[in-house]
């Protein structure tokens, strides 16, 4: 009986841990809160709609203001590569700087993500520029 008990035990452990294993996943939708300098972060622009979204096709589009975009990615580990981005190039006035900022981070590009509660860190590979995005 004790050997039985024993192996549930250690069964259920190993299938517990299992499951809460591994990185956080970027899937779901998210808002931006600031983007730029890692050290000294722009904040998002207050009344601009924004969002991203990533989906568990590996998908992601979104907008940080004006144009529309979205493309491809792939999450290793804490490491995620977007690949084959396409955006509408209407130009908005006042939004322009944080939507190339943000863009210009992303486009076919590997960053480093952590997630902490429902705020996601996108982190350029130097460490020297940041998105940070809140869950919807």
């Amino acid at each position: 009986m004790k050997k039985t008990t024993f192996l549930l035990i250690t069964l259920l452990a190993t299938l517990l841990s299992a499951c809460s294993g591994g990185a956080a996943s970027p899937e779901g939708e998210w808002t931006l809160v600031s983007y730029g300098d890692a050290a000294n972060p722009t904040p998002a622009l207050p009344d601009v709609e924004t969002s991203l979204s990533f989906g568990a096709d590996g998908q992601f589009g979104g907008t940080v203001g004006c144009n529309s975009f979205g493309g491809g990615y792939t999450v290793n580990g804490d490491a995620i590569t977007f690949e084959g981005i396409v955006s509408t190039l209407m130009f908005c006035e006042g939004i322009a700087d944080q939507e190339s900022a943000v863009l210009g981070m992303l486009s076919d590009k590997t960053v480093r993500f952590s997630i902490t509660g429902n705020q996601m860190t996108l982190t350029s590979e130097d460490g020297a520029l940041a998105v940070v995005l809140a869950r919807k």
